[in-house]
């Protein structure tokens, strides 16, 4: 049978068909479209929620750092401060006490027979060091006639020990201001011992000093070697 041509009506309602079938691909397009927009947004979101998140991140953690990195200085420079406080603290003390030993030993040639005592002690000393036949002794101005006075004992005490005789000359060149005590010269003027007060005052600090600092604030716990 031979095809016919389409009227209007049947023309047009083809057409409305082909219409309808197009917006149905279209919608159903614009969907797929959509659907997809809005996965890329959820992850393009989601990613700029992490980027921003590690980003606060980093500079939360980097803050926290500085704020360790500055309690650490605080906290080192308040244990440095005290430690400071406290060494000075003790080099007063030690100082207080040395003040007081140097009070003692100004005190002692104002006490005569225990200064006399004190000089025949360290005259024989001195003998017994030198071993010489002729020393000369300086001493105080103010104490020349002691000193006199100790060397006889001290020359006596000196030949019992070393069956040796030593003639001594005392002249007073020593400084007013020295506490006291004497200094002893060989006859061949090569040897000097000083046996002032001030001289032994000072050597005790020095060589006491590591004792007396352990008896008063106890072992160094930052000390790692000892001789």
């Amino acid at each position: 049978m031979a095809s016919r041509p389409l009227n209007d009506d049947e023309v047009l309602s083809e057409m409305n068909k082909m219409v309808a079938f197009i917006r149905q691909e279209a919608m159903e397009k614009a969907r797929e479209i959509r659907v997809k927009a809005d996965e890329e947004f959820a992850i393009e979101k989601a990613k700029l929620v992490k980027q921003e998140q590690q980003a606060i991140d980093a500079q939360y953690e980097k803050k926290r750092k500085g704020a360790e990195v500055a309690q650490k200085i605080a906290q080192s420079t308040l244990t440095n401060k005290s430690r400071l406080r406290l060494l000075q603290q003790r080099e007063e003390h030690l100082q207080d006490l040395f003040n007081s030993a140097r009070q003692f030993v100004n005190e002692l040639s104002q006490d005569e027979s225990r200064y006399v005592q004190f000089l025949e002690g360290v005259i024989v000393q001195g003998f017994l060091q030198l071993l010489e036949p002729e020393v000369t002794i300086h001493a105080r101005e103010a104490d020349v006639e002691t000193v006199q006075r100790a060397v006889k004992g001290a020359s006596k005490q000196y030949n019992d020990i070393s069956g040796r005789t030593v003639t001594a000359e005392v002249v007073g060149t020593l400084n007013k201001d020295l506490a006291g005590g004497v200094k002893l010269v060989s006859g061949t003027s090569r040897i000097t011992l000083d046996n002032t007060l001030d001289e032994r005052l000072r050597l005790l600090e020095d060589r006491m000093l590591p004792e007396i600092r352990n008896n008063l604030f106890g072992p160094n716990l930052n000390r790692k070697f000892y001789s």
